[in-house]
C-alpha cells in the first residue's frame, strides 16, 4: 500500500465497504458522542467520516487529535446506517473504521478556524493565507480559477491561436500606471522594468509574421489597490491578431468570453447579444464607461426644460458654457422618504444634492412634488415626465454643471437607485462593447491638448482625421464592460511610422522623444508592419464575477493588501548593504 494513502478523501463509496484503506488528510472537526470519536477528514478533494471507539488499538492517539492536524489513517470500509446516510457527500454512504494512525502534521492553536463561515480581519487572512486557502469557499475560488484558465487556452487554441510568452525583465514604457522598476548589476545605475503588459512585444510578434497570437500574460503595475484591481500584479488573457480589423477581434473574443461564463457562470443567465455603444454615449446614459447593463435606468440630457426656468441654479448653471442638466430616472421610486435617502448620498459623494420630482396620484390625477416642481412648473415638469417616460409612483434625479464635475456621481447614483429599487438583475451577465474612445482632450487650466485614451490606437480616418480637430479624433480603441466591470481592453493599433509621429506631434511629443522611448516598435514598423489588433481580458475580474465575489482578493492565491504589503513573506523588505553596493545603490530615507 502507498506509503500515505489508497483513496483519496472523495473517493470511496458503498462498493468499498469491507475494503482495508488507508487516507491522508487534514482533521476538519471532531465529535464525541459518547465514547465513540468521529472525525471528518479533509483533503483536497473531499470529506470522509472516519470513527474510532475503545475497541480501536490507537484511541488513546485518536483523542489528542486537534482541528488542522494532518494525520494518516488505516482501516475498514462499513457502510453507514439508512438513517445516517448524508446526501450531501460524495463518501456519505460509508464511514471507515480506525485501525492505525500516524500524525503526520500537528497543529498549534489556530490564529482563524477552517472549518465554518466565520470573519476574520483581512489582516489575519492574508498573514495566515495557507490557512485561509484551506477553507472550502477559498479551496472552491482556486480551482474554478484554474478550470477558468484551462478552458480559456483550450478555446483559444481551438481557433488556431498559439502560445507565446513574452519577456518579463524588460525596458520600461509607460502605459497608463507605475512601472516596477529592477536594478541592473551588469549596468550599473540603469534600469529594467516588469512589464505592464506585453503590449509591445505582441505588435512585434506581428510585425514577425505570426499571424495569431496568446498568452495567459502575467502584469506587473504600482498601483494604488482597489476591490476590483490588485495593487501589483494580475493576469490577462492576451492576444493579437494581423490583418484585422475591430469587428474581427470582437468576433474572435466573444465566443471565448460567451462560452467561459455560460460554462463557470452557475446557471446565470448569459447575454447572447453584446451591444456596441459609444463612449460618449456610455458617459451620457450610464455616467461611465463600464455600465452595468443588468440595470435598465438610462440617464438623458433634460437641459432645455430648465433654461430660463423658476429654478434659479439649473438655469444660471446653463448659462455658462459646456454644462447641462441630466436627469436620472427612477421608476417605482416616488416617495420623499427615497429621494431624500439618494440626495443624502450625493451629499457624502461630495455634492450640494440632488434636484428631485416625484409623481403621485392626488385622487383627482397625477401631481408632480418636490421642490423642482415647484418652481419649474407643471409645463416643464410633465415635459421632463413625458420625455423620461415615467408615471405615477416614478422619481427622477437632477444633477447639473460640467459633465466631468458630477458624471462619477451621477453613476453611483444610477447604481443604487438600481439596487435599491430591485431593479438590477442578479442572475445575468450583460455585456456591452464601449467603442469610439476620443484619442484626445483639452486641459481646461493649461490648455494643452493630451492623450485622453491610449496613444498607439489607429486614429479613425488615419492621417486625414489628425488635420482636424484634435478633439474630434476618435481612436479604434474598445473596451468590453460586464455587470459593471471592465473586463477587456483593446485596439486596432497604429502601425504607421508617420501617422503614429503625427498622433503624438499633436500632445506634444517631438519624433525623436517617440523613437527614445519606443524605439523598438518605432524600428520595426519601418520593415513592412501588418495592419494588427487585438485586446486583453482581466482573468482576475472574470473569476471575481464568476465566483460572484465583491473583492478581487477572494479569487487570486496570495494577494497583497489594502497598501501594497505581503503580510506573509513580509514584503517590501529592506535591502542588506551588501545587495545595495552590489546594485551601486543608495536608499534615500523616507520624506517627514
Amino acid at each position: 500500500m502507498h506509503a500515505f494513502r489508497s483513496h483519496t478523501c472523495a473517493e470511496l463509496n458503498a462498493a468499498h465497504v469491507g475494503e482495508t484503506v488507508r487516507l491522508a488528510g487534514w482533521v476538519h472537526r471532531i465529535r464525541d458522542h459518547g465514547g465513540v470519536l468521529f472525525i471528518d477528514l479533509r483533503d483536497h478533494y473531499g470529506i470522509t467520516q472516519v470513527l474510532c471507539d475503545p475497541d480501536s488499538p490507537v484511541f488513546n492517539e485518536v483523542e489528542n487529535l486537534r482541528s488542522e492536524w494532518c494525520i494518516r489513517i488505516d482501516g475498514n470500509v462499513k457502510a453507514r446506517d439508512a438513517d445516517l446516510v448524508n446526501p450531501k457527500i460524495p463518501t456519505g454512504e460509508i464511514e471507515v473504521f480506525i485501525r492505525d494512525m500516524e500524525v503526520l502534521g500537528a497543529a498549534e492553536e489556530l490564529p482563524l478556524i477552517v472549518f465554518g463561515d466565520q470573519e476574520y480581519p483581512e489582516e489575519t487572512r492574508l498573514r495566515y493565507r495557507f490557512l485561509d486557502l484551506r477553507r472550502e469557499a477559498m479551496q472552491d475560488n482556486m480551482k474554478l480559477r484554474s478550470d477558468v484558465v484551462a478552458s480559456m487556452r483550450q478555446r483559444m487554441w481551438d481557433q488556431d491561436f498559439r502560445e507565446h510568452q513574452t519577456p518579463i525583465i524588460t525596458a520600461s514604457s509607460p502605459e497608463g500606471a507605475r512601472d516596477f522598476l529592477v536594478p541592473s548589476r551588469l549596468h550599473p545605475g540603469k534600469f529594467y522594468a516588469l512589464p505592464q503588459a506585453p503590449q509591445q512585444f505582441k505588435q512585434l510578434l506581428m510585425v514577425s509574421g505570426f499571424d495569431k497570437y496568446f498568452q495567459i500574460a502575467p502584469c506587473f503595475r504600482d498601483e494604488d489597490p482597489r476591490a476590483d484591481r490588485s495593487p501589483t500584479d494580475f493576469y490577462q488573457l492576451d492576444l493579437e491578431m494581423s490583418f484585422v480589423e475591430q469587428q474581427d477581434v470582437f468576433d474572435t473574443i466573444q465566443p471565448v468570453l460567451q462560452g467561459i461564463f455560460e460554462e463557470f457562470g452557475g446557471g446565470r443567465t448569459v447575454d447572447a447579444e453584446w451591444p456596441q455603444i459609444s463612449y460618449r454615449d456610455a458617459a451620457l446614459w450610464y455616467g461611465t464607461d463600464k455600465p452595468d447593463l443588468r440595470n435598465p435606468i438610462k440617464m438623458q440630457d433634460v437641459s432645455e426644460h430648465f433654461r430660463g426656468s423658476g429654478f434659479a441654479i439649473f438655469a444660471k448653471i446653463l448659462e455658462q458654457e459646456g454644462t447641462e442638466i441630466r436627469a436620472i430616472p427612477a421608476p417605482s421610486g416616488g416617495s420623499r422618504k427615497f429621494c431624500d435617502r439618494m440626495n443624502a448620498f450625493a451629499q457624502k459623494e461630495g455634492l450640494p444634492g440632488m434636484g428631485y420630482i416625484f409623481w403621485r396620484d392626488q385622487g383627482e390625477g397625477m401631481e408632480a412634488a418636490g421642490p423642482l416642481a415647484k418652481n419649474i412648473g407643471p409645463e416643464r415638469t410633465e415635459a421632463i415626465r413625458q420625455q423620461l417616460d415615467l408615471g405615477v409612483g416614478d422619481a427622477a434625479f437632477f444633477l447639473g454643471g460640467k459633465a466631468k464635475t458630477f458624471e462619477t456621481v451621477a453613476g453611483k447614483a444610477r447604481d443604487v437607485i438600481g439596487e435599491e429599487l430591485n431593479l438590477t438583475e442578479k442572475d445575468r451577465f450583460a455585456f456591452a462593447w464601449i467603442v469610439d474612445f476620443p484619442i484626445y482632450e483639452r486641459d481646461e487650466e493649461t490648455g494643452r491638448v493630451d492623450f485622453e485614451h491610449n496613444p498607439f490606437s489607429m486614429p479613425q480616418g488615419g492621417m486625414a482625421a489628425l488635420e482636424g480637430d484634435p478633439l474630434d479624433v476618435l481612436g479604434y480603441q474598445y473596451d468590453l464592460s460586464c455587470n459593471g466591470y471592465e473586463i477587456v481592453s483593446g485596439a486596432i493599433r497604429n502601425h504607421i511610422p508617420e501617422i503614429m509621429f503625427k498622433a503624438f506631434e499633436i500632445a506634444g511629443y517631438g519624433e525623436d522623444e517617440v523613437k527614445k522611448r519606443f524605439g523598438g516598435m518605432v524600428n520595426a514598423f519601418r520593415f513592412g508592419a501588418p495592419p494588427h489588433g487585438g485586446c486583453a481580458a482581466g482573468i482576475d475580474r472574470i473569476v471575481m464575477l464568476l465566483a460572484d465575489e465583491a473583492n478581487i482578493r477572494e479569487v487570486i492565491l496570495f494577494p497583497m493588501n489594502q497598501r501594497a504589503e505581503d503580510l506573509m513573506m513580509d514584503a517590501p523588505s529592506e535591502p542588506t548593504n551588501e545587495q545595495l553596493r552590489e546594485l551601486r545603490l543608495r536608499v534615500l530615507p523616507p520624506e517627514d
